[in-house]
Parts: structure tokens; sequence; C-alpha cells
């Protein structure tokens, strides 16, 4: 679960926006952007696009980013990332100012550890249900991941949110009850116990007609 290494990158000011001055930018490989927060207007910036995809490929997509701005340095996250719905890359990045020992809300994506139980022993299959959990924590100790051991999970079991190893000073905020990851029966593991079961026999009550009968009358 180490934290990542320090990141840094280069924000140009822009003073259009809209679709045209956002597609010239895209055309001279660039990605528009805009970075808010701590009480300050929106400001409307351009990344250059191989920088921005270096940053987010070393740990960026959830870590703080330091921002160089002409003279002056910010530290952000990235809150909001558009990509194109063919090629995949990001056509726009919205940040958000956060002070380095600011404590800050954070989606973080899970690793699982080990191999559980239940698929190495009984051919089970591990369901990930919930990919990241929501935590709080300072922006400049968000780890890279986090990790949630599921080595002695069986068939028909689970892990919870609260199985999930946080870093110290930070807290969930995910429902600790939340599900995250199952270990269910194979298809064909499941479908040789159904028939094993076989078919449940239900006995059908009689459908009353006009209400329920009245007792009969004792002889006087």
């Amino acid at each position: 679960m180490a934290n990542k290494q320090q990141l840094t990158l280069a924000v140009e000011m822009r003073d259009k926006s809209g679709t045209t001055a956002a597609h010239k930018l895209r055309v001279a490989g660039k990605v528009p952007g805009v970075i808010y927060g701590h009480g300050t207007a929106p400001e409307h910036v351009a990344f250059e696009a191989r920088a921005l995809d270096d940053v987010l490929h070393h740990g960026g997509r959830t870590g703080l980013i330091s921002l160089k701005i002409g003279n002056k340095t910010e530290t952000a996250l990235v809150r909001e990332l558009q990509r194109d719905p063919l090629s995949r890359k990001v056509i726009h990045a919205d940040l958000l100012r956060v002070s380095a020992d600011e404590s800050v809300h954070a989606k973080l994506p899970i690793a699982t550890v080990g191999v559980a139980r239940g698929v190495r022993e009984a051919g089970g299959v591990m369901d990930v249900i919930f990919h990241e959990i929501e935590v709080e924590g300072p922006a400049d100790r968000l780890p890279e991941r986090l990790e949630v051991d599921v080595t002695e999970l069986g068939i028909h079991e689970h892990a919870s949110a609260s199985d999930v190893v946080l870093p110290d000073g930070f807290k969930l905020i995910t429902p600790a009850d939340t599900t995250i990851i199952t270990i269910e029966a194979s298809k064909t593991a499941q479908a040789v116990e159904d028939a094993a079961t076989g078919p449940t026999l239900e006995v059908a009550e009689p459908e009353l007609i006009g209400g329920k009968p009245e007792a009969p009358e004792s002889a006087s």
C-alpha cells in the first residue's frame, strides 16, 4: 500500500472556453480542463496531453498533483476525467485545489491479496462487486490502492468494506457492511449441486372461493 511518487504537471491558462476553443486545443495535442476549489472561481486551463497521460499513468488518478502555473505552484486532485468513447483518450479534466495536509474524500481502487480458499480448493469464482471505496484522509498520503485479503474466503462467503486495510489517519466513508467481494460456485458446480438436490415439491393449498368456510354446527 505504498504512496505514490511526487507528481508534477505544467498548467497553461486559457482565456477562451467553449467547444471550438476546446477542439483547437485537442488538435494541438493539449487537453482542456478546469481547476476549482478553495473558494475561488473556476479557472480554465490546458495540459499537454502526453504530460497528463504520464501523470495519470504514475498514480495521478487518485494522488496529489503539484501544478506549475507560471511562477506559482499549487496542489490538486483529479476529480473528473472525460474520455473519448472510441479512443478512450482524455478530452477534459477537472481538478480540485487542495493543500497537502488537507483532509479530503477520495475514491480509491481495491486490490485483492491472495487466492480465495473457495477458488483454490473448490473451483469457485471471485466476483468483485465494487472496484473502489470512498475514504477520508490527508491529501498528501492518499495511497495508490487499498488492499483486502481474500485468502480465507470460502464458497458463498464475502468481504465487506470494513475488511479493507486503511492506512493510519484514514477513515472509511463507504458503509462498513457494504459487500465488495463475493466467492461463488462456478456455473458447472452450481448446476451439479442443483441436479443433486432435485426439484423442490410444493404442496398446493386449496383455493377458497367465497371466503373461509364456516365450522359445522354441532348437533343439539
